[in-house]
């Protein structure tokens, strides 16, 4: 009775994480798409308006740090 009781909690444990960890997933695979589009995005840019490099990159580089900081919430809420 008692092994039945226990694998019944686990199994119960396990699927209730299973929701929390395909959504984790999905959020860094946003993420991923996300910094890939501002880098291209950003490249475009510097194409465009080689003068202004500098704040083009200071720009990526800050919505970069933005959206990765969701993947790593993301991640550590799991």
């Amino acid at each position: 009775m008692k092994n039945t009781l226990t694998f019944l909690i686990f199994k119960t444990i396990i699927i209730m994480e299973i929701p929390a960890i395909v959504g984790a997933g999905l959020v860094v695979i946003g993420v991923g798409m996300g910094i890939g589009r501002i880098g291209g995005s950003a490249m475009e840019a510097i194409a465009r308006q080689p003068e202004a490099y500098g704040k083009i990159q200071t720009a990526m580089l800050i919505a970069a740090a933005l959206i990765e900081g969701i993947g790593f919430a993301a991640l550590f809420a799991v």
